[in-house]
């Protein structure tokens, strides 16, 4: 309710046929102000520090935890870039349980979704193959060919890799690749939320001024103060 509370307000004509008169008019927030970081502090690394959120945070606790306020959550999200927290946010172990369960079925949340390669170096510690690159189980070597050297199909056989580290060399199976589980695929996804940007607790005074700087209305045709407008339709100039 904190973010709301430093959303200016609009009054815009009664749409309802039982209002008094036309001069009846309904307060709104105005929805269409979106808070956001000054684009000159947004690459000032000072400013934020990096943050892991633990199993179990909300955006309220963190502000608790950072600011002193739980009210303060939606600072947590803005300097976070959170813009849907359901999307955006981690699961708990108990949530993300029980979204892959409902996503996939208790059956199946241990089935591979995929194969993802492992890191393999050569002798002289160089990258030959970079971990988490999705790949099939199986790879086409060759063609089998009968007795007769009439070509009968695909050489099929376990996922590989060829290099050269002073001769020819080749891994294959399970020395260059892995099979990732659905729950293992959605707590990987999961695990990828958790670090997060937040901004420093002394600069959060001038945070909050820049933002009800921001929220502050100019003189217009609709202007009644620094927190309200009228409009008489719903086109609303922001």
């Amino acid at each position: 309710m904190g973010y709301f509370r430093e959303l200016p307000n609009i009054e815009y004509q009664s749409p309802y046929s039982n209002r008094i008169s036309s001069s009846s008019y309904i307060t709104v927030k105005n929805l269409f102000r979106r808070m956001k970081i000054r684009d000159d502090l947004q690459n000032v690394f000072t400013v934020f520090n990096k943050f892991t959120i633990s199993d179990g945070d909300r955006p309220d606790t963190v502000a608790l935890d950072l600011y002193g306020k739980s009210s303060l959550d939606w600072v947590v999200l803005t300097t976070a870039g959170i813009i849907n927290v359901r999307d955006q946010w981690p699961l708990s172990s108990k949530e993300l349980y029980n979204f892959t369960v409902s996503k996939y079925g208790l059956t199946e949340i241990n089935e591979i979704k995929h194969y993802e390669t492992i890191e393999v170096k050569n002798s002289r510690g160089n990258v030959i193959v970079p971990k988490g690159r999705i790949v099939d189980e199986k790879r086409q070597d060759g063609m089998i060919e009968d007795e007769n050297g009439n070509v009968i199909g695909p050489n099929i056989i376990d996922y590989f890799v060829d290099y050269y580290d002073g001769g020819n060399k080749r891994v294959s199976g399970n020395d260059v690749r892995v099979g990732i589980s659905n729950y293992e695929y959605e707590s990987n996804l999961n695990e990828e939320k958790r670090n997060i940007f937040v901004l420093r607790s002394e600069y959060l005074q001038q945070f909050l001024n820049d933002i009800r700087n921001e929220m502050t209305y100019k003189r217009s045709s609709q202007y009644v103060n620094d927190k309200l407008i009228r409009t008489e339709n719903t086109r609303i100039t922001i």
